[in-house]
This record gives C-alpha cells, sequence and structure tokens, in this order.
C-alpha cells in the first residue's frame, strides 16, 4: 500500500511535463495550431490606469480627426485584430566585484573587589585560590574576508509578428506575438507581450521591446536537446526540500 501511493505521488509531481515527453517519444515536439491569443486559458486582459474619458467636440466642416497625423488613412495597426511587428534587441553586459573584510576583537572583566564584605565570605565557599577581583574574564575574536564576482552577457535578438487583442480605454494597445520553429526534434518558442503607444508604431508598423510598457518576452523551447539541458525533477524537488 505504501509504495503504490508512493509511486501515485511521484506520477503526480512529474505532473503533465513529463507526460507531454513521455507522448513524444519517437516523433518530434508538436506544434501548435494558429489560434485567437485571448482563448488561451491564461489569457488576461491588461488593466492599468486610465484617464478620465473626454470626448473631443465635434466639429463643422472639419476634415481633420482627432488622433490622425495626415488626411490619408493611416495603415499601421490600430485595431483589434491588426498585426504589428515587434523588434526586440536586447544587448545586457553586467559586471560586479565585491570585496569584504570584517574584524571584531572584544574583552570583558568582571569582578567583585568589595561588596559589603561577601567578598571576604567567597574564598571560603567556594575555592581558597578564587580571585574576587578577576571573577569572569571573557576574550572572543572574529574575521571575516568575503569576496564574489558576477560577470554577465546576453543578446537576445527577434522579429516576429504580434496581433492587437485589446484596445485600451486611452488608445493605448496591447500586443500578443506568438511564433513557433520546429528544426528537426527540437520546437523554439518565442512570446512577446506588452503595452504599446500608437504614436511609438514606426511607418513600417513595427514597434520596438523598449517602448513596450509590462513587456514580457519569453524566448525557449522543448525537444530532445532542452530535456538533455534540464536537471531531472526529482532532484529538483529534492534541492528544494532537504535542508543541507
Amino acid at each position: 500500500m505504501i509504495r503504490g501511493l508512493a509511486l501515485l505521488s511521484a506520477v503526480c509531481l512529474a505532473g503533465c511535463g513529463n507526460l507531454q515527453r513521455i507522448s513524444e517519444v519517437g516523433r518530434p515536439p508538436a506544434m501548435t495550431a494558429p489560434g485567437d491569443p485571448t482563448s488561451d486559458p491564461s489569457f488576461r486582459p491588461v488593466s492599468l490606469p486610465m484617464p478620465h474619458p473626454n470626448p473631443p467636440p465635434a466639429e463643422d466642416n472639419s476634415l481633420w480627426r482627432t488622433g490622425s497625423r495626415a488626411f490619408f488613412k493611416d495603415q499601421r495597426a490600430a485595431q483589434v485584430g491588426d498585426i504589428i511587428t515587434v523588434l526586440v534587441n536586447v544587448t545586457d553586459n553586467a559586471a560586479l566585484s565585491t570585496v569584504s573584510n570584517a574584524g571584531t576583537t572584544g574583552s570583558e572583566t568582571m569582578g567583585m573587589p568589595n561588596f559589603f564584605g561577601v567578598e571576604a565570605l567567597a574564598p571560603k565557599m567556594i575555592s581558597k585560590a578564587i580571585d574576587v577581583k578577576n571573577l569572569v574574564n571573557f576574550n572572543s575574536a572574529s574575521t571575516n574576508t568575503g569576496t564574489g564576482a558576477i560577470t554577465r552577457n546576453e543578446t537576445v535578438t527577434l522579429r516576429l509578428a504580434g496581433v492587437i487583442t485589446q484596445v485600451m480605454s486611452n488608445g493605448n494597445l496591447v500586443v500578443a506575438a506568438r511564433q513557433e520553429m520546429r528544426v528537426n526534434d527540437e520546437l523554439r518558442e518565442l512570446t512577446v507581450n506588452g503595452v504599446v503607444r500608437p504614436q511609438d508604431i514606426a511607418s513600417d508598423n513595427t514597434i520596438s521591446h523598449d517602448r513596450m510598457a509590462e513587456a514580457r518576452i519569453n524566448y525557449g523551447g522543448r525537444g530532445q536537446i532542452s530535456n538533455s539541458q534540464q536537471v531531472r525533477w526529482g532532484q529538483q524537488l529534492l534541492d528544494a526540500i532537504l535542508p543541507f
């Protein structure tokens, strides 16, 4: 009974990830069918602080439309379902080095030279060799030296098309971009989500990642190579619960 429960617990801990890997034995990872990003169970509409709506006054015999940049139609993405190209170019270099030295020394001495004559009784009651002037003597010393260094170099360059999933009340656009690419038995997944301003969209209908608020960029994948680089779930569990 105990062994059965242990086996069942191990299967549950393995989760759907391992079950998916087992289902893909002998064949490459299956690609996701194109679909509506808002139909994903994890999709949540973005909610940000919005200004109070203030509709522009209507003007008779005016060819100008509020929010337009020209008298001609703007071909840039502006409505739900429009496609926009997201450019991701991240170059992150960081170097941090720290050295610390700390040392402390302490000394405490306590005695009872005079205490209502009790100091004369202490040698008789405890030991004749006791020195009431130096009853307690503490000495302590500690030294701590620490050295640390962090060096990080990251470069991510992506260019993928996304879809506007939401137009916020202030005109900002919520963009969701996703792309899958399978090479041999390795599936690469690229996802970018964020909020952009229509004014930041370039004339070629592209937007840079550094103009996206609440940007979430994910570059990962799954397959034989990725599986071989991951730590087994049992080892991850032991690393999380073992205190030593």
